[in-house]
């Protein structure tokens, strides 16, 4: 009985810690997102959240830290939504590389919709000293990954069809990133929609594919 109420209260512990982490990321997103990153106050993010200043700075040491909380977070929602449609298209039986990189852009820029007032401050580029270098690297790795994902394009012998490749998934993750500036600002839902399904058609056009 011991071990369980021990058990037990841990487990209540870590909940409380994990609410605590999420009404500060939902009061600071909300921050962020009426005044900007620089503008934000910690005073006015802790008033929001109903958390003590000194639980702000024990979670995540401060404004940076929320800030790059909420970065991670947007990304990983990217990333997983991104890999979660590609494995769908495969599991239908979808091979071509174009249709399959086509599935994880749309599901990539949804999320600009869904996740639009901290998109919009992300793509703004506003945020902590070392965040733009962040992007940078993250960007790079996002390359690298449709790079990959494009490895089934035919080419002109390995070395060429390795470099044109690379070349077309840099501009192809350029155009995505972009279009998600105008997704996040995008006036309404449809709208949204409307420019995911046309970016998702100008990608397949570069790519020189028909994926549908």
């Amino acid at each position: 009985m011991g071990t369980n109420g021990h058990e037990g209260g841990s487990g209540r512990q870590w909940a409380r810690a994990d609410a605590t982490r999420q009404a500060l990321l939902q009061a600071a997103q909300e921050v962020f997102a009426d005044r900007g990153y620089h503008d934000a106050g910690i005073a006015e993010i802790v008033e929001r959240s109903g958390i003590s200043v000194g639980s702000l700075y024990h979670h995540y040491g401060g404004k940076a830290g929320l800030f790059m909380a909420l970065w991670e977070h947007y990304n990983r929602a990217q990333e997983e939504g991104a890999t979660r449609a590609v494995a769908q298209a495969r599991k239908r039986g979808e091979k071509d590389p174009i249709a399959l990189f086509i599935a994880g852009a749309r599901a990539y820029l949804r999320v600009c919709w869904e996740q639009r007032d901290v998109a919009h401050l992300f793509h703004e580029g506003e945020g902590p000293s070392g965040f733009a270098l962040m992007r940078r690297s993250r960007a790079r790795q996002w390359v690298a990954q449709n790079t990959k994902l494009l490895r089934g394009l035919n080419g002109d012998g390995e070395e060429r069809g390795g470099r044109r490749r690379q070349v077309l998934s840099l501009v192809l993750t350029t155009v995505i990133g972009e279009a998600g500036r105008e997704i996040a600002t995008a006036e309404s839902e449809e709208a949204a929609n409307e420019i995911v399904e046309e970016v998702c058609r100008i990608l397949i056009r570069l790519a020189g594919g028909s994926a549908d």
